[in-house]
């Protein structure tokens, strides 16, 4: 056994030392790892559920979220464009929803779970094109209809709960997205009324 002093205050410092590079490592693995956990760009691509605050949407006003590599358009409509749905059914090539362009749930008047929002497929039936919301002046395209969409590419109508109207190169309703409600501010796009 060695007579040398023990450096008692250099001992502190290897071992203070040696847990901070430890605990550094420990959280340079466990970030990546539990970041890991989270769905991928392409998981979310795919079809996750994607979440969108409509608690601040005003009444007329369109978002737009994207599910799928796709746009969806959020509309919270007003009470006076859900009253007024029924009054152009004669012009509407499928006024009942009678295609499966929605989930069971979504085959009403409104084609959606809450009446005072539109949730649908920004994309056109016919080639694709994105339509274009018009709100409070669409009767330039549809006369007694105040509100709508319409597709500039080849002259596609659709009214206030994407259904088609008759004339036009579309062929279908766009299409409604599975949905839910989490509460009364939270909508979920890609998971059932009852599965979220």
């Amino acid at each position: 056994m060695s007579n040398v002093p023990v450096n008692n205050g250099r001992r502190r410092f290897l071992t203070a030392a040696t847990a901070v590079v430890g605990g550094a490592g420990v959280v340079g693995v466990a970030v990546p790892f539990i970041g890991s956990w989270n769905p991928s760009a392409r998981a979310k691509a795919a079809g996750a559920p994607v979440e969108v605050n409509v608690g601040k949407i005003e009444p007329g006003q369109l978002i737009r979220a994207e599910w799928r590599g796709k746009p969806v358009y959020v509309v919270r409509r007003t009470e006076e464009t859900v009253n007024s749905l029924a009054k152009h059914d004669d012009k509407l090539r499928d006024p009942n929803s009678e295609e499966a362009q929605q989930p069971a749930y979504a085959t009403n008047a409104y084609r959606s779970i809450k009446p005072e929002f539109l949730v649908a497929l920004g994309v056109c039936t016919h080639l694709g094109c994105a339509p274009t919301y018009h709100g409070g002046d669409y009767e330039q395209f549809v006369d007694g209809v105040k509100d709508g969409f319409f597709c500039p590419c080849h002259g596609s109508k659709f009214d206030m709960a994407g259904r088609v109207f008759q004339g036009v190169p579309a062929p279908l309703n766009l299409m409604v997205p599975e949905h839910s409600f989490t509460n009364d501010n939270t909508l979920l796009i890609g998971v059932s009324e009852g599965e979220a």
